[in-house]
């Protein structure tokens, strides 16, 4: 089929696209409206499907002939992917038995009881950070100096890392999902963390400790199952980068939104006891994972009128289905008090995001702290001269200078 592109010669913009405001869906979304299931290009010259609204999105997140394999060839990668890009992932990346057996691995490490009892340590966790940020004094990027450091110390508590080596996976977490680093940079950044998670496994394995890795180790030994060295690193790997890029990323720019909408900052504080719902619409309203949630149709799949071939790549378009006026009133307005779970923010189905508890808790208790004990804070410079992540697997900010009365 010609594309109208193709007839008038133009270049068809490859997917993701970018956003003309870090709050707003990128202009581009518009076409889902009278096409929401469509074809786009990515910038590897791949044509993947990309499905939009909330409905098609939900059916397709629960539909058992879609697959979240990296090895499947048809997946829709943004980059060239290498063959350890494919082949090197954990449950994220594992259909039926394997993802429901290695998921059970983490799981007990983020029930919602478990998480809850971390609540003194986060919180002592972003007093401290904050300590640090009034002594530097404003202009302080506060990307930096607490929303990097402190989900980046909670998962290290949570896998046994030591804190003094989280300045290399926040570093190397950034290289891996920034999106602006090269295929080398890529490689490069994964044999130096998998380096490092190889030795981390073996000193768990002859001294053991209270986290994440020791348990799953142990779990192992205890039913008597073999298994490789590989399993945990790529594990571990999985939930370093998922357990701070994210929330690092929601941190900054949900409280560069709240400053960017005084009224509903005014709300927050004036009802301090509503930071639940609050996240929850924070989630919802930047939805920083747009593309981030990509599937491979295992067989033929009619959805919104259209057929997804078997062996085609899939792209579920976050913040289409979070801006969905049929599930959301008044969508693209920020909200705090609405508070709607109906959000895919976290994802939908068996691989809904295995931390959203933590996360939600690390912001409740960073933003609650943060806007308790600097109520003056304001950004140090307009907010259009902020770099922000664009074409990133995980949307944010680069940097968030902050300001406040002294």
């Amino acid at each position: 089929m010609t594309t109208h592109a193709e007839s008038t010669g133009e270049a068809e913009e490859t997917f993701p696209y970018e956003r003309k405001c870090p709050f707003s869906p990128p202009v581009q979304y518009a076409q889902f409206a009278e096409d929401p299931v469509k074809q786009v290009p990515l910038p590897t010259g791949l044509r993947i499907w990309a499905v939009t609204g909330h409905e098609n999105m939900r059916q397709l997140l629960t539909d058992p002939r879609t697959s979240a394999s990296r090895a499947e060839p048809g997946f829709p990668f943004y980059f060239d992917a290498p063959p350890e890009f494919r082949t090197e992932t954990s449950f994220i990346g594992y259909d039926g038995e394997a993802h429901s057996k290695t998921r059970r691995k983490a799981a007990v490490t983020f029930t919602n009881r478990r998480v809850q009892k971390l609540r003194p340590q986060i919180e002592k966790l972003a007093d401290d950070a904050i300590d640090a940020m009034l002594a530097a004094g404003p202009g302080v990027d506060m990307h930096h100096a607490l929303s990097l450091p402190v989900p980046m110390a909670v998962i290290c508590l949570l896998l046994g890392i030591p804190y003094e080596d989280h300045e290399f996976f926040q570093i190397n977490g950034t290289t891996l999902l920034g999106g602006t680093a090269t295929m080398a940079e890529r490689q490069a950044a994964l044999v130096d963390v998998n380096e490092y998670l190889y030795g981390l496994v073996a000193k768990k394995e002859k001294d053991p400790g209270d986290d994440l890795l020791s348990r799953a180790i142990q779990e192992y030994r205890d039913a008597g199952e073999e298994y490789e060295a590989r399993d945990l690193v790529n594990l571990c790997r999985l939930l370093m980068n998922g357990g701070h890029e994210t929330t690092a990323s929601m941190l900054s720019l949900g409280t560069a939104c709240l400053l960017e909408h005084p009224e509903q900052l005014a709300w927050l504080k004036a009802n301090p006891d509503q930071i639940g719902p609050a996240v929850e619409e924070l989630v919802r309203y930047l939805t920083i994972g747009d593309a981030a949630v990509p599937r491979v149709a295992v067989d033929d799949i009619e959805l919104a009128g259209k057929v997804i071939p078997k062996g085609d790549g899939i792209l579920c378009v976050g913040l289409t289905a979070n801006r969905d006026p049929a599930v959301f009133e008044n969508p693209d307005d920020l909200v705090l008090a609405r508070g709607n779970r109906k959000h895919f923010g976290f994802g939908h189905g068996v691989h809904h995001c295995i931390g959203a508890d933590l996360a939600r808790l690390e912001m409740q208790i960073v933003w609650g702290k943060l806007f308790e004990r600097i109520p003056t804070l304001r950004l140090a410079k307009p907010f259009e001269e902020i770099p922000s992540k664009e074409r990133a697997v995980i949307y944010g900010l680069w940097h968030l200078p902050v300001a406040w009365d002294v």
